[in-house]
């Protein structure tokens, strides 16, 4: 059993519980699959993404849905900023292309609060594009969850 396995990772959060929620949601968003992505939100969770506003499950597996036919071979790299109680704060970075074969990488913070169950029920996301060459990209592990021993945005240096 892994250590993900054996902890719940429900508020108060500590350190540890923090990284792996933090793990957990970045390996939703890779799989690129809005309905198992959308499990780890509240039925009802609340969004703000970049000026888009969305409300409920539902909401959020038709905004992920778009997303990930508009943004192409996409791949998420996830880092803990602050946690306490119930809230984390992360930067990420992620990249990604469009159907014309144009690059970018997405920069943004997103501030998380969860319900007692350990799901999102607030996800607050400013993020923003910066078009890079193809041969600018960092992220190169086959499509799906980054492998443990791919480098983290800080040793990145993003």
């Amino acid at each position: 059993m892994t250590t993900q396995q054996t902890l719940k990772l429900v508020p108060p959060f500590t350190l540890e519980t923090a990284v792996l929620k933090v793990r957990k949601a970045e390996d939703g968003w890779n799989s690129r699959d809005p309905e198992k992505a959308s499990l780890g939100y509240s039925v009802d969770s609340y969004w703000r993404n970049r000026a888009e506003f969305v409300q409920g499950r539902t909401a959020i597996v038709e905004f992920l849905t778009r997303k990930w036919r508009r943004e192409l071979d996409y791949r998420l790299i996830k880092e803990l900023w602050a946690f306490g109680e119930n809230r984390i704060a992360v930067r990420f970075a992620y990249e990604w292309h469009d159907d014309s074969g144009y690059w970018y990488r997405s920069y943004g913070n997103e501030n998380w609060e969860f319900d007692s169950d350990g799901l999102n029920a607030h996800r607050y996301a400013c993020i923003n594009d910066l078009p890079i060459k193809e041969s600018e990209r960092k992220y190169f592990w086959p499509l799906g969850r980054r492998p443990d021993d791919h480098p983290s945005l800080s040793d990145l240096g993003l």
